[in-house]
């Protein structure tokens, strides 16, 4: 049964949790050129420092059926990467038009 005391002596616990909660909804990082899958993909940050044979000119992330963000946005999550965030003028070896 819960008393007001026992209440009472539950507030701190809480007040921890909810100072924690903050650390949950943080924004996911940014994969690094250098990240194992990264470089599996061949993902660069800036479609200009793209050297591969896959590559054709127009192809970014911002126009990926993976890119999970508007064309407009700088970065967005990509489930390729762990849903970690590309940038919106990257690219990898994985890009597929967007329908």
């Amino acid at each position: 049964m819960t008393t007001r005391r026992n209440f009472i002596k539950m507030i701190p616990a809480a007040c921890i949790g909810l100072a924690a909660a903050p650390a949950a909804f943080a924004a996911p990082a940014t994969v690094s050129e250098t990240d194992p899958n990264a470089v599996a993909l061949g993902y660069k940050a800036n479609v200009k420092a793209v050297k591969s044979p896959k590559f054709v000119a127009g192809q970014a992330c911002k126009n990926c059926n993976f890119y999970q963000g508007k064309a407009t946005d700088a970065k967005a999550v990509c489930p390729l990467f762990g849903g970690k965030l590309v940038a919106g003028n990257g690219w990898c070896t994985a890009w597929v038009k967007k329908a």
